[in-house]
């Protein structure tokens, strides 16, 4: 009775085991808007480039923080080059790009009041804003 005892707990232990690593190995669910990718609800879109029907990237604002996303509207879930960057005049710019499925960003930065410089591209297609949005 004892080995059977241990042997079904051992099973049970080894599938409790087996069902979390699953669970942590799966991979997160993308973003279902490029204002979910920035963090919800308090940013709103202030700007954007298209790439035909490919992926648009948008400039979007919360009141303090600069946010961009380059966000497929073409063959998602394909991968594909996708970059999304953004600077604040005077800093480094922060840029996000890879090899993407869904989109690339967000990148984020502070800049109320100051000029910044915005931008993405898909596949060989690129945008880069002048310096803008100074308010």
């Amino acid at each position: 009775m004892g080995i059977i005892k241990r042997s079904a707990t051992f099973a049970l232990g080894t599938a409790a085991t087996l069902a979390a690593a699953a669970t942590l190995s799966a991979p997160a669910m993308a973003a279902s808007s490029p204002i979910e990718a920035c963090g919800g609800g308090s940013y709103h879109v202030i700007d954007s480039h298209a790439y035909g029907s490919s992926a648009v990237t948008y400039l979007l604002y919360n009141g303090k923080t600069n946010c961009v996303v380059t966000w497929k509207t073409g063959a998602a879930g394909n991968t594909a080059w996708v970059r999304a960057v953004v600077q604040v005049y005077g800093s480094p710019g922060k840029v996000d790009a890879d090899n993407y499925r869904y989109y690339a960003g967000p990148v984020k930065v502070d800049a109320p009041g100051k000029c910044i410089m915005w931008g993405g591209s898909y596949g060989s297609q690129w945008y880069e804003s002048p310096w803008e949005h100074c308010g």
